[in-house]
């Protein structure tokens, strides 16, 4: 099953956009110019992603859209993948070690799939020593990217144990709901909280 996935740069590209934008839909010529793809290759691609079921299309004023499917079997895991190496999730993980020293990073499921944040969700959790300039200024590129604010905290390592250990439940709320790891272990992460 993976050989449907990884066969081409341009299904990569795809996925990439498919899952950085995962409301929208597409129509071709819209991914073309968006993966700067020759318009063959991407509708050669987009038939064999619908083949396996990793898109649909429908037809709307006689033009053809697709988006990804949600169902598909490996959405969770390619969102993971993308979140890793396109938007915030992809520059926090190309300038950790401009940083500091990160122990964890996570991104939430909601936030990558674009949910609608609360003023009490948190999109981004950051922890360990951090040069707090640098993730500031990586934070407020992607915000102006997306047009919306991104809520985020960071703590370091004694305060994030110390919250853990003292079951504050916002630190609680945060860890339990869904994520993508950037940096660091989840089984670690988790440790002291399902105790």
């Amino acid at each position: 099953m993976l050989e449907e996935l990884f066969i081409s740069r341009v299904r990569v590209k795809i996925l990439q956009l498919f899952l950085t934008s995962p409301q929208q839909l597409f129509h071709v010529r819209e991914i073309v110019r968006r993966v700067s793809e020759e318009i063959n290759a991407v509708r050669r691609e987009l038939g064999r992603m619908e083949k396996y079921g990793v898109v649909s299309s429908e037809w709307r004023a006689n033009r053809r859209l697709y988006r990804f499917r949600k169902d598909y079997i490996f959405y969770r895991e390619l969102l993971g993948m993308v979140a890793k190496t396109s938007g915030l999730g992809g520059n926090l993980v190309k300038s950790k070690a401009k940083l500091g020293k990160i122990k964890f990073a996570f991104i939430s499921t909601r936030f990558l799939k674009g949910g609608e944040s609360s003023a009490e969700d948190v999109d981004l959790l950051v922890v360990g020593s951090i040069v707090l300039p640098e993730l500031q200024a990586i934070i407020a590129d992607e915000q102006a990217k997306k047009e919306s604010e991104i809520n985020y905290s960071f703590m370091d390592e004694a305060e994030f144990k110390f919250r853990v250990k003292r079951r504050d439940p916002f630190i609680l709320r945060v860890l339990v709901q869904p994520k993508v790891m950037l940096l660091g272990d989840e089984d670690e992460l988790l440790e002291g909280v399902i105790a």
